[in-house]
């Protein structure tokens, strides 16, 4: 009980020395003050960028390097200068009940032309009892009003249902124009390993919404054409591989059993018939952690970190970091670090634990410098630079 109370105070301590600042006219701090943390290769200064926030979850950066972000409640802000925000208005009625809401967001490639934007999120059923992870574009106008208009849902999942459970949800556009989308099983374990049902999958589309005809199953006679491999229990982090040139996602386990995996076109990723993890009552899950046909993760932890966010560093600031992967960690309340060699991790660190609160989202961004987001109410936006 006495180490909770310190991590609580220590916690709120960090909080008032960022919170010494000048209030934006819209209303959230300018920070004045930064957090410097040593890390294994580098000591790094954290900035606060936004505050007040109501459980953020997507983070992205239009081509100008202004942060758009989701909050679960349905919202979606554009960060201005200074730490304030606006409300952009006309995005789709979210199912705001559990893990469901406004949940990712992609800007498309060509934005500077087309202005359009994906979002992610729990579409509601028709007599709002149900929902299901859904996907939408928009065109966004900015403006002093700044709102999407002729918003278009291009993947919509069958057999929406009651759970507020595992909706997935992480868009990743690759550099071949196509669009992934995890999807979670919803909470229902055994949907995962059925390839006429979108939960538990990864999907893949054209940036239109049309179906690649280069999918696995495009035929449709053995899988949904849209479906890209399954057997995943709730992918909550995506990111394109540029050195493997292949997704690679990071989904929660049970009690244990997150993975990392490298998702390939047809591919069963096991869940739930096998799996690192067990159930949380400790029974075994499923025949174990090896079954012909299923296919092994890159990486797992166990105990559970539940991750959530997933970033591919490329940048200049942190040229020790280049080429790792960063993932984000509710349970914990930190990031993960890992170094590659080819298609292995062999190296982790473990970053800020129990310093800022949920990971849930985190991104490499202007500047080549890394941005996380905290799943808190109020939650932050933070920004990792060199000291």
């Amino acid at each position: 009980m006495r180490m909770v109370i310190c991590l609580v105070r220590m916690r709120e301590i960090i909080r008032i020395i960022f919170f010494v600042s000048v209030v934006a006219s819209v209303g959230s701090p300018v920070l004045s003050k930064s957090l410097v943390l040593k890390t294994e290769y580098y000591k790094v200064a954290v900035d606060l960028l936004a505050d007040n926030l109501d459980h953020p979850w997507g983070l992205a950066f239009l081509p100008d390097n202004t942060p758009l972000i989701s909050e679960r409640s349905g919202r979606l802000k554009i960060i201005l200068q200074g730490g304030g925000w606006k409300t952009i208005n006309g995005v789709p009625n979210v199912w705001a009940e559990g893990q469901g809401g406004l949940l990712d967001i992609a800007i498309h490639p060509k934005f500077s032309k087309n202005k359009i934007i994906y979002l992610s999120y729990s579409e509601p059923s028709k007599d709002g009892r149900a929902a299901g992870t859904a996907l939408a574009y928009g065109h966004l106008v900015l403006s002093s009003n700044p709102r999407l208009r002729d918003t278009r849902v291009i993947f919509s999942q069958n057999k929406k249902t009651g759970s507020g459970r595992h909706f997935g949800s992480r868009i990743v556009i690759t550099p071949d124009n196509r669009l992934f989308l995890t999807v979670g099983d919803r909470g229902e374990s055994s949907r995962a390993q059925d390839p006429f049902d979108h939960a538990g999958s990864v999907i893949r589309l054209n940036l239109d919404g049309s179906i690649p005809n280069d999918n696995p199953f495009f035929s449709g006679k053995r899988a949904l054409s849209e479906i890209w491999s399954i057997g995943h229990r709730n992918p909550q982090g995506a990111v394109w591989n540029p050195s493997t040139r292949s997704i690679w996602t990071v989904s929660h386990g049970a009690k244990g059993g997150d993975e990392i995996n490298r998702p390939k076109a047809g591919k069963n990723y096991g869940w739930p018939v096998i799996s690192y993890g067990k159930h949380y009552s400790g029974f075994q899950i499923g025949e174990g952690t090896h079954k012909a046909g299923m296919e092994q993760p890159v990486y797992y932890w166990d105990p559970s970190i539940a991750p959530s966010g997933f970033a591919y560093y490329e940048g200049s600031a942190f040229s020790a970091w280049k080429g790792n992967l960063f993932v984000g960690a509710l349970k914990f309340e930190l990031i993960v670090r890992l170094e590659l060699k080819e298609n292995r991790v062999v190296r982790e660190e473990r970053l800020f634990e129990n310093r800022f609160g949920r990971i849930r989202d985190i991104r490499e961004g202007p500047g080549g410098y890394l941005y996380f987001l905290t799943d808190e109410n109020p939650g932050q936006l933070y920004r990792v630079r060199p000291n």
